[in-house]
């Protein structure tokens, strides 16, 4: 299998708050380490090509890329002494939410949405290669490619079209669907098995019917993003129908989870979907220490059996997984599991 990967993820390493402290990110360099160790010999690496800042910007709104583009700088320039550019205050009920603030820390909270993510000096470039590398994944597919691994860091599928938050701050899995999309598909399935919902996936596309959005996550009842994921979000206006969430109770095992990922392949079919681009977060597993499903290491090949069997060209976005000593083992399982389907 093509793995598209890049070192520059290696200049984005940020602070969050975490249950009242602030911490070194769970998203860390050493995720990337762990899954290049596991997939170095079995697939192929190569590069991404350069961004289309086109295609991002089909995705994300003008402001919000002009701000994250320039952020740190403005920060420093500010006078501010952190290590991180972090929000401090949100524009929620009753406040303006459509006037954009002309100060840096205005702004911070004006295009974020959670304190689990910071901006650093080479966040930028980080995101826009993890963008790149989702885009080149998506290439090598309309190529002719039968599937392709984009190792994106930092993740991507709670970046709205405007805000960042929960690690993401571009929506690579968005690109890489946009991409299929302007190279002739006419419908694109997003399936999204990340523990946490895809927010900002579902927010990009909610209106929409040439992407069909499917995830099976924990209940947001209990669980980040806590404001999107329930089962009655099917999708609004020529997008209604094309939203399918599958909220999941804490402790769930394989068996309910993947009955669960049953019911998004088949919506995946029944809708006509010419391709798959799967949110590849293994934060399900059952070590994994900020979530709370039960899989085990073995049902990760399952799951890549699964995906597929939906027999449709296949872009991997990787999302979540922060359990760093497992997480290239498991990574792996999943694109094993694909690969043993598809190669007989």
């Amino acid at each position: 299998m093509l793995v598209f990967a890049s070192s520059d993820h290696r200049q984005h390493h940020a602070l969050e708050v975490d249950g009242g402290r602030l911490i070194p990110s769970w998203e860390c360099p050493e995720r990337i380490d762990s899954i290049e160790a596991a997939l170095v010999g079995p697939h192929a690496f190569r590069p991404p090509a350069p961004l289309d800042h086109a295609l991002v910007a089909s995705i994300h709104d003008a402001g919000y890329l002009e701000f994250l583009a320039s952020v740190w700088n403005r920060w420093v320039a500010a006078g501010e002494q952190g290590e991180a550019a972090m929000a401090l205050c949100w524009p929620t009920r009753g406040m303006d939410q459509e006037r954009v603030p002309t100060s840096v820390r205005g702004q911070l909270g004006f295009y974020s949405f959670a304190v689990d993510c910071s901006v650093t000096p080479g966040t930028w470039a980080a995101v826009c290669t993890s963008a790149a590398l989702a885009q080149s994944a998506a290439d090598a597919v309309v190529e002719g490619e039968r599937v392709a691994f984009a190792l994106c860091r930092p993740p991507g599928h709670h970046a709205t079209s405007s805000q960042f938050g929960g690690y993401c701050y571009l929506n690579n899995a968005a690109v890489a669907a946009q991409r299929l999309l302007d190279h002739g598909r006419t419908r694109v399935a997003i399936v999204d098995v990340d523990y946490h919902h895809g927010n900002g996936t579902q927010d990009i596309f909610y209106r929409r019917d040439d992407v069909l959005y499917c995830s099976v996550h924990a209940d947001p009842t209990h669980h980040f993003p806590y404001y999107l994921g329930h089962a009655d979000e099917r999708g609004d206006g020529e997008g209604v129908g094309f939203n399918h969430n599958e909220p999941m109770p804490l402790d769930t095992g394989f068996a309910d989870w993947s009955a669960a990922l049953d019911r998004c392949l088949e919506r995946v079919v029944a809708t006509g979907c010419e391709a798959l681009v799967v949110s590849l977060g293994v934060d399900t597993f059952e070590g994994d220490p900020i979530s709370h499903f039960r899989l085990a290491g073995s049902d990760f090949v399952a799951m890549g059996r699964r995906l597929a069997a939906a027999e449709l060209p296949t872009v991997f976005v990787m999302e979540g997984g922060y359990a760093v000593g497992d997480l290239g083992r498991n990574v792996a399982n999943v694109l094993d599991g694909f690969e043993a389907v598809t190669t007989g």
